[in-house]
């Protein structure tokens, strides 16, 4: 079985990779140009006997492009690869209810696909029988009905649930969950309302991001793991090597590294441990000094800067690669689809080159002091929001993480 998850996530996927034992890629109807997404969605295909894919918020939800043309919804990204859709409905506090529910999921666009329904936190088998009496005349088959259970919970924090490479008890969580699936899914039924995949190995590897180097230091340990897959399999796939360090443990990016790349993550939460690791730090700032390239996504943008205040008001002295200073002391959201357009040529690209991105943190900028802008940024709906990110040199970052060029 191989699985996909809908949407800019990077947490979800950690699971379905654990769960699965194959690694489990982002397709984004929003960000990914079409070439992209019919790649990915082909890569994961490939060899498969089963592909499972997680979507986004409810059905529907999910961004558009200006003129319709994107839509980030789970409902269109199953019509654009012509996959069936099963519905998974919150019935803990409904009955009856639940099947008007579907019905409406069932009508509100012909180019849906239901073929099945799954009810969640049932309270017992009586709940469970009036919930299938409910649906016996509507011809879309109830495949299950999941108890609630407590054992089977995950644990969240600002920016969604904790990771799965933070379960301690992960493999006990994972076979709880598929105990549960087995006695409360009809699973020969969840088998014949699939169809078969359309998906056709196609050309070379998509490349979403240009490789910002030959040998890439790439940071991957608890405080870096917002880091989309498809994007270092497309550098690995243009010959790029890349070099895993974990500053955490204090390592310093290969000295044979010709560019950096920090992606998002949790520092706030290893801002302590991070500061006193002289060793990352040191060597960080000996990269951008001997020219290689330095670029730091959300989490990583924040340890380029001067320092960072944790939730507690405490501040971190960070790289000082670039001129400013963030805080999670006073929390505000930023949330949404971006599209990013290079202010200047970097290695990300030449200038005016667009990304289709997205912007997700609590984190506010404190102090800032002047220098070149990174990207200008644009919203979902076309709004202009001005510039994003500092470029200073060699070294760049910005709170946005890019997912595919457009």
């Amino acid at each position: 079985m191989s699985s996909f998850k809908i949407g800019p996530d990077y947490i979800d996927p950690g699971f379905h990779t654990a769960a699965g034992g194959r690694y489990c890629l982002n397709l984004d109807g929003w960000a990914m140009r079409d070439d992209t997404l019919n790649a990915l969605y082909a890569q994961v295909a490939a060899y498969s006997e089963i592909v499972l894919g997680e979507g986004v918020m409810g059905l529907f939800d999910g961004a558009r492009g200006q003129t319709g043309d994107r839509d980030g919804s789970t409902a269109d990204i199953a019509r654009r690869l012509g996959l069936p859709v099963i519905l998974v409905v919150d019935a803990g506090a409904q009955a009856q209810s639940a099947a008007a529910t579907v019905h409406g999921f069932s009508t509100y666009r012909e180019d849906t696909n239901l073929a099945g329904v799954i009810f969640n936190l049932i309270g017992s088998t009586r709940h469970a029988d009036m919930l299938k009496d409910a649906m016996a005349s509507s011809g879309i088959p109830v495949l299950g009905c999941i108890p609630r259970a407590a054992d089977v919970s995950i644990p969240d924090r600002h920016l969604g649930l904790v990771q799965a490479s933070e379960m301690a008890a992960l493999e006990t969580f994972l076979d709880r969950a598929a105990d549960l699936v087995a006695r409360h899914i009809d699973l020969p039924l969840l088998r014949q309302v699939m169809s078969p995949s359309n998906a056709r190995r196609s050309g070379p590897h998509p490349q979403p991001i240009p490789p910002i180097g030959h040998q890439i230091a790439v940071a991957a340990d608890e405080a870096f793991q917002f880091c989309y897959r498809h994007v270092i399999d497309g550098w690995r796939a243009a010959d790029a090597e890349v070099l895993l360090f974990s500053p955490l443990s204090d390592q310093a990016p290969s000295a044979d590294a010709d560019a950096v790349y920090l992606p998002g993550g949790y520092p706030e939460l290893h801002a302590d441990l991070l500061s006193a690791n002289q060793g990352f730090l040191s060597g960080l700032r000996d990269a951008a000094a001997r020219g290689a390239t330095v670029y730091g996504e959300c989490g990583g943008y924040m340890v380029l800067g001067d320092a960072l205040v944790d939730a507690d008001g405490q501040r971190h002295l960070m790289t000082g690669l670039l001129p400013v200073e963030t805080s999670f002391a006073d929390r505000k959201l930023h949330l949404g689809y971006r599209d990013a357009t290079l202010a200047a040529d970097t290695p990300l690209g030449t200038t005016g080159d667009i990304f289709g991105a997205h912007e997700f943190h609590y984190a506010r900028i404190v102090s800032q002091e002047i220098a070149d802008p990174l990207f200008r940024v644009s919203d979902a709906a076309g709004t202009d929001l001005g510039p994003m990110g500092l470029r200073r040199n060699n070294v760049m970052g910005s709170f946005i993480h890019l997912i595919d060029r457009r």
